[in-house]
């Protein structure tokens, strides 16, 4: 039985005023007159308007005889139509005349709008105002379309991410539900400080695989890089002649692939196949220093041994010495035109190909020792969406990538994926089917990698998740952008994103630009981002059915994102560290 609370009073698109019957109505239904709850409005037929409240305003005046008189209005929100008193239509915004009556949403008319449907099966958390109903979403809008989840330090951000993924695997309660039947889930996490590796660590018997790829164990050797992230590693943007390193180390570069792949048909610059780096430098070097003879017939390169140079392509082979520069007619030689030029682009070379750092880029090696060569593509691409063992979670810890290759590891990582799923869609296409191993790609704490601004440094990265952003969705790859700071993450990938999970946000400026991302009718809402419990959050997006206060439970096992007891530990007994364990750690 449906109770009454009172008329409508006012009615506008953006907000529909209800005037409370009696101080007595009032505080007997307190409970159900709070913000964010939700009124049944009739609109004179058998459908009701769903509205949620947003303000409640409460005066008082003395009567003739001497009392208080109250009176109340609640300012609320049209979200949707429920028709027949059955079904809830986000899309259907019939508003309410004055005088039409006022209802509290009871828990049933909360089940039909809530209730699991063919579309809406995938649980995400409990309202928070009615912990006993399961907040549905319709899996296939949430997974298929990109989602931001924002969120201030400690709201339960890495919490919520983590149970979302572990219902999709099937972990729950340290358990494996799909120990005898693993789904046919692709996620791949870029994590920042390694925080996920602990919620995806199940024992042994419950045969749940976790592929963690770190700066020990990733397969990431440098000829996989595309053009931009080859320029981005090894060139400044800034020198003066910069446009000269570009055109010679594409030079070099296209001629190395087209020596090492001889069966490769057309070979061009982003042509994902073997190159040597160190032919490279060693080809660079030797135009930095190539002196051209001026004698009659020459005008070649020649050798300190007198051999003039028919093709370059000697230089791969090491480091020559050329004639001297001479004005003597007997032995007349100048300068080759990138003679001297070249200094500071050889020295960075080879400052990177010494760098121990990269070695996972620059020196990646094979089980057995051996570099990758382009016959190894296919196993190097298996890595990154769990097909080397079966792993429905991959999980690329960042944790130790150094800062300045951080932009292009995240950058090519991300594109391979891209380009696997872009070339594997076009096949099923062909045989007029879709993707049938969609991927998502987890970007934690995205604002590292993907800024708002246009840093050179993160050019790549940005560009990367950006086109999967714009076009990813249409070949079975959907990204998840996770922020605490969302103000300061790309506009572009935001603006791409479909669904919203915003936990409690603090700062002013994250919290007006989350307000712009909203959608209108959900703008009240946003009002509470401020106030969350952790764990709390609102959602809103295509795959729900209306913007909703839900509470996320706790994932089992738990991510190690969890911060220190900085009080309790204080206040125990002084603790030594053996600081010789923590410095070989650090030298390594």
């Amino acid at each position: 039985m449906s109770i009454k609370i009172g008329s409508v009073l006012s009615c506008a698109p953006e907000a529909i005023v209800v005037a409370v019957d009696t101080l007595e109505a009032f505080e007997k239904n307190k409970e159900g007159l709070q913000i964010g709850r939700f009124l049944k409005i009739a609109q004179g037929n058998h459908d009701f308007t769903i509205a949620t409240i947003r303000n409640i305003k409460g005066t008082n005046t003395l009567g003739a005889d001497g009392k208080q008189i109250w009176s109340f209005q609640i300012e609320c929100q049209a979200i949707g139509t429920l028709a027949e008193n059955k079904t809830f239509d986000r899309g259907s915004l019939l508003l309410p005349v004055p005088t039409e009556h006022v209802f509290i949403a009871e828990k049933d008319t909360l089940d039909q709008i809530f209730s699991a449907d063919s579309d809406h099966n995938f649980p995400l958390g409990k309202l928070s105002m009615n912990k006993t109903i399961d907040f549905l979403i319709n899996g296939n809008r949430f997974f298929s379309k990109h989602i931001a989840v924002v969120g201030s330090t400690g709201s339960g951000k890495s919490c919520t991410v983590a149970k979302m993924l572990q219902d999709v695997v099937g972990i729950s309660q340290h358990k494996n539900n799909n120990k005898d039947r693993q789904n046919n889930s692709h996620v791949v996490i870029f994590d920042i400080h390694d925080e996920y590796t602990a919620a995806f660590t199940l024992k042994k018997d419950e045969a749940f695989t976790l592929s963690r790829l770190d700066i020990d164990s990733l397969q990431l050797p440098y000829w996989l890089m595309n053009s931009e992230e080859l320029e981005s590693m090894f060139i400044e943007s800034n020198e003066a002649n910069s446009h000269n390193q570009v055109s010679q180390f594409k030079h070099a570069v296209v001629l190395n692939k087209e020596k090492h792949n001889p069966a490769v048909k057309e070979v061009t610059y982003d042509t994902p196949v073997y190159f040597s780096i160190a032919e490279v430098y060693n080809f660079i070097e030797n135009l930095n220093r190539e002196v051209i003879g001026r004698l009659p017939g020459e005008d070649k390169p020649k050798l300190a041994d007198g051999t003039l140079v028919n093709d370059r392509r000697i230089y791969f082979d090491r480091i020559h010495d050329f004639v001297a520069n001479s004005a003597a007619a007997a032995t007349k030689a100048t300068n080759g035109p990138f003679n001297g030029e070249f200094n500071r682009f050889v020295s960075r070379l080879e400052a990177k190909l010494s760098d121990k750092r990269l070695r996972f880029l620059l020196s990646s090696k094979k089980a057995g020792g051996q570099a990758h060569v382009t016959a190894d593509f296919e196993e190097l691409m298996k890595q990154f969406i769990g097909y080397i063992d079966k792993a429905n979670v991959t999980i690329v810890d960042l944790s130790g990538v150094p800062f300045e290759v951080l932009s292009i590891t995240v950058s090519l990582i991300s594109r391979l994926i891209f380009d696997f799923c872009f070339h594997y869609s076009k096949l099923q296409h062909a045989q007029e089917k879709l993707n049938d191993i969609p991927v998502m790609l987890v970007c934690e704490e995205a604002h590292n990698y993907v800024p708002r601004d246009s840093h050179a440094a993160y050019r790549a990265s940005r560009k990367s998740i950006e086109r999967i952003a714009k076009e990813g969705r249409k070949y079975g790859l959907s990204l998840m952008v996770v922020s605490q700071r969302p103000s300061e993450v790309s506009e572009t990938i935001f603006a791409q994103c479909n669904n919203f999970m915003s936990l409690r946000l603090t700062n002013d400026a994250d919290q007006s630009y989350v307000r712009r991302l909203f959608p209108d009718n959900a703008n009240a809402i946003t009002e509470i981002l401020p106030n969350l419990a952790p764990g709390e959050c609102v959602v809103v997006g295509e795959a729900v059915l209306l913007p909703a206060v839900i509470k996320m439970p706790l994932p089992l096992p738990e991510p190690h994102s969890q911060s220190v007891n900085v009080h309790t530990e204080w206040k125990e007994q002084w603790r030594d560290v053996v600081f010789s364990k923590v410095i070989e750690r650090w030298r390594k």
